[in-house]
């Protein structure tokens, strides 16, 4: 029997609305034949099991044959696809793009090039006033073809016309590939350490997009060029910890969608992407006022006119609301506040667990366990840290396994946990070792919780020893490599709640009021 998680004809079944159930069964019942009534019945059987069980679909119909049933299933994928494509021809750009590739190239066959001209010129003024580089290189050739067939007494200056086109196409296509080639390799980088480390970590992420990036004129690129442009420099910034500068590129992103609002909709992804990073700039840099105001911008989103909200916008809109809603919390000290939202949080990560890649799941679970760890329940904190640290994707995010088993050594000696704490500071040695994240924060911390194990001294100089480490680690603020240690965990407001004895949501809430007063 097939595992749920792998049947992909299941989890396309499930991921159907009703109005798309409702016209594939609409277009399957089209062919009133034998075979065609067995697909039929083979989806309403998949529709109406929770969790896929091949075994139960043959026992409850008897009339579909074992042997068979993989064709069957191969078949009615296909037919459930091209429903799809069917339903969401005339709403997606590309696709009636595409569309219109194909009719011109099927006129074309049949020998009639003025119709097919027609269709090009439909498609190529669709494809220039949307910006579609790519399918606009496929219409051009298709009209080379064309050209080469109709000797007309124009051929020269459409000719002329063609060749300059398509090599500014291609130059533009040439930019969005270098382009978004970088972004991806440094969002591929950062998805598996983290932000950079060392000087060495800094040089080669420097040297590597530096020596990327090609000569270019900000002004004269097209709007797809500059959206990626802006993608690589938000990523190259964030990776390397200039949230300021990343800041002014993200707002140059979305402020590039403000100028071009007929460009939301076909590149809505973009633009969600674009906004979460001016709020992730805006968490860094604690402007807090700003944060809001885009966070209403964030969740105006399914209203704007002609959104057309599929299964994929709504777990990117699921995955940066909630991530964003938490950051608000932080940003207030409110941790009680912000695990008010983890039940809702929780039912929502069930929903799309099999959807968010590993690298969301992992910050979803941090941020989950930083809530509790503020709002002093160590216990449920714990929970949350080890589906971090039990995860066999140690090499995803190695950065936040680390400060993961650092947080968790901490909950364990709140909790009066001592024998833990002295047993697991050696494997989390190993493991920063062993990764590479063995920095002076990590040293520092890892010889104080040693400390503590082996000292059993009255509180007044439990005190003395938090004030020491708090002065200890002060200089690693404003260190370039060090800092990015406090991002994680606010290791300084914990200290001064344990010297000051009080709650550390109630000292991160003053420092935010504060920062939040000369901002």
């Amino acid at each position: 029997m097939s595992k749920p998680s792998s049947d992909y004809l299941f989890q396309l079944v499930k991921s159907l609305s009703k109005s798309e159930k409702r016209s594939f069964k609409l277009y399957a019942s089209r062919i009133n034949s034998r075979e065609e009534k067995k697909h039929l019945l083979l989806f309403d059987l998949l529709d109406k099991q929770k969790i896929y069980d091949e075994v139960q679909v043959l026992k409850k119909e008897k009339t579909l044959n074992p042997a068979q049933l993989s064709n069957m299933k191969a078949h009615l994928y296909q037919q459930i696809l091209q429903v799809l494509k069917l339903s969401n021809s005339g709403q997606v750009i590309d696709m009636q793009i595409r569309d219109m590739i194909d009719y011109a190239q099927l006129l074309f066959n049949k020998c009639l090039y003025k119709q097919c001209v027609k269709m090009i010129d439909k498609a190529k003024k669709i494809a220039i006033q949307s910006d579609r580089s790519i399918l606009l290189m496929d219409l051009l050739e298709l009209e080379k073809n064309v050209v080469s067939q109709t000797i007309e007494s124009n051929n020269v200056n459409r000719v002329n016309g063609i060749v300059d086109e398509t090599e500014h196409v291609a130059e533009s296509i040439k930019n969005i590939n270098i382009f978004s080639n970088l972004s991806i390799k440094l969002n591929s980088y950062y998805s598996n350490m983290g932000f950079i480390r060392n000087k060495k970590d800094f040089d080669d992420v420097q040297n590597f997009f530096n020596s990327s990036l090609p000569a270019y004129k900000e002004e004269k690129l097209s709007f797809h060029e500059k959206l990626y442009l802006y993608f690589s420099y938000v990523g190259y910034y964030f990776f390397i910890q200039d949230f300021t500068s990343g800041y002014r590129y993200a707002k140059k992103w979305v402020r590039l969608f403000d100028e071009n609002p007929e460009m939301i909709v076909p590149k809505l992804e973009m633009y969600i992407k674009g906004i979460n990073n001016m709020m992730v700039a805006q968490f860094k840099l604690l402007n807090y006022r700003e944060f809001a105001e885009t966070n209403k911008k964030l969740q105006a989103i399914p209203a704007i006119p002609g959104i057309k909200i599929t299964d994929h916008v709504r777990m990117i809109l699921f995955k940066y609301s909630y991530v964003n809603a938490i950051n608000l919390y932080y940003m207030r000290g409110d941790f009680k506040g912000g695990i008010s939202l983890v039940s809702d949080l929780e039912e929502g990560l069930e929903k799309f667990v099999s959807r968010l890649n590993k690298h969301s799941l992992i910050i979803f679970y941090y941020k989950i366990a930083c809530l509790y760890f503020g709002n002093d329940n160590y216990k449920k904190a714990l929970v949350w840290l080890n589906k971090i640290i039990n995860s066999k994707d140690v090499d995803l995010r190695q950065d936040i396994h680390s400060f993961s088993r650092i947080l968790n050594l901490i909950c364990h000696y709140e909790l009066g946990h001592a024998e833990l704490v002295e047993y697991q500071l050696k494997s989390t040695y190993r493991f920063l070792l062993k990764r590479g994240n063995l920095g002076k924060f990590q040293k520092i911390i890892l010889g104080f919780m040693k400390k503590l194990t082996h000292n059993t001294a009255n509180e007044r100089a439990l005190i003395m020893a938090f004030r020491n480490l708090k002065r200890e680690l002060l200089p690693l603020v404003d260190s370039p490599y060090d800092k990015k240690a406090f991002i994680y965990f606010d290791i300084i407001s914990w200290l001064e709640s344990k010297i000051e004895k009080r709650p550390v949501q109630e000292i991160i809430r003053e420092k935010v009021k504060n920062i939040t007063k000369e901002k």
